[in-house]
């Protein structure tokens, strides 16, 4: 079939429709912004076969084949049962999903842009033969029906609708933070039975920040970063004292370094509008910075990050005023130190490697060195204990 347009309303024409280049579809142009290739691709040979696992309180759920193999994957969908999976997350045999699918947030999708994606799936995408993995879930949790009481009590399944007082850029840039870009996924802070705790900006805990699968995903309201650097993170992974490790490199290798120009824009300017909240004092003490610590990390941090923490120019991260190195969560800084990391790998950076130093500092010795991190060069971040870093050992 061929490439589908995107036809929408006069009124959300500006709002929903991408900058699509000559050589990419429109279907295309929206399985990146959503990031398909992150959570269906579990080797490079079988793309979008699925098999990912994704841990959860009660046990592993694996993403699911979204090739159109007619066995396993979605090649006897309709383009209603498609919108119906991603809307709603109830699949055409009639189970529903679990929400580590972040259907919850491709429901803010418009129609038009859910066909263009179908037919990117089934029109472009190799078949792939690849038997989809059941979850690890024990029997009577591994039961589906309480997910559909999970939806009616937590799930908004109703389409983005534009705000008329905000400018086309940030209409677009809301449209796809909440929508196919799924921003809060990770983001935002979740509630007793795993749900996102705010869907938009109409709740000040939207985009705050949250811990999840062991990382921090911190709170990226406001002024944290300026316009440019913010739009260079998610295009390059970089900027000019800032690189990103973990989960969100992955998101810019394989998802937001090709956005348009226009869409990142578009995305700053709408999570930029978004006022910070500050949080209550916490009463957590600072870090102190020990004789130990200062040891440890000139002999094994030094040279790649500096004497004073430094960094080297659009190289090696900045220790100071560090989002991360500040975070009053401090997972992702224990994750790095302990089992390393590598940048995002884009079409002006290389990726690059931090090594894991698990082998060499035991959880006190690790926390003494982050503790140094936390304390030193005009930084005052809270302290970290020897067993939040046994934790994520």
């Amino acid at each position: 079939m061929s490439r589908v347009a995107l036809a929408v309303t006069s009124v959300l024409l500006a709002v929903l429709s991408p900058a699509v280049s000559a050589e990419v579809s429109a279907g295309k142009y929206i399985a990146i912004l959503g990031d398909c290739t992150a959570c269906h691709t579990t080797n490079s040979a079988q793309p979008l076969a699925g098999g990912m696992a994704f841990p959860t309180p009660v046990g592993d759920v694996y993403s699911t084949n979204i090739s159109p193999d007619k066995t396993y994957g979605i090649g006897k969908y309709t383009l209603a049962d498609f919108i119906k999976v991603m809307r709603e997350g109830v699949t055409q045999s009639g189970h529903n999903l679990y929400p580590a699918m972040p259907y919850t947030s491709y429901a803010k999708m418009h129609d038009a842009d859910l066909e263009a994606l179908y037919h990117y799936l089934m029109d472009e995408v190799e078949p792939q033969a690849v038997a989809n993995r059941p979850s690890d879930i024990m029997w009577p949790l591994s039961i589906r029906w309480p997910l559909g009481v999970w939806n009616w009590m937590f799930h908004d399944d109703s389409q983005f609708k534009p705000d008329a007082s905000q400018s086309e850029e940030w209409n677009r840039g809301a449209y796809l933070v909440q929508g196919a870009t799924h921003c809060g996924t990770c983001h935002t802070p979740r509630g007793f039975a795993m749900q996102e705790l705010a869907m938009n900006e109409a709740d000040p805990s939207y985009l705050k920040g949250a811990e999840l699968g062991g990382w921090y995903a911190g709170d990226i309201r406001g002024d944290l970063y300026s316009h440019d650097e913010m739009v260079a993170l998610l295009k390059t992974g970089r900027s000019h004292k800032d690189a990103v490790l973990g989960p969100m490199a992955e998101v810019i290798t394989h998802s937001s370094q090709f956005f348009s120009d226009d869409d990142l824009n578009s995305i700053v300017t709408y999570i930029k509008s978004l006022p910070s909240t500050p949080l209550a004092a916490s009463p957590t003490a600072l870090a102190q910075a020990s004789e130990q610590g200062q040891t440890d990390y000139k002999m094994y941090c030094s040279t790649c990050h500096g004497r004073d923490g430094e960094g080297r120019d659009y190289v090696v991260p900045a220790l100071v005023g560090n989002a991360t190195v500040l975070a009053d969560n401090p997972a992702s800084l224990v994750n790095i130190l302990l089992h390393g990391g590598q940048t995002a790998t884009t079409k002006t950076h290389i990726g690059y490697n931090m090594p894991a130093y698990d082998w060499k500092f035991n959880d006190q010795e690790a926390a003494g060195v982050l503790n140094y991190i936390r304390a030193s060069w005009g930084n005052q971040g809270s302290a970290v204990s020897a067993a939040s870093v046994k934790s994520q050992r």
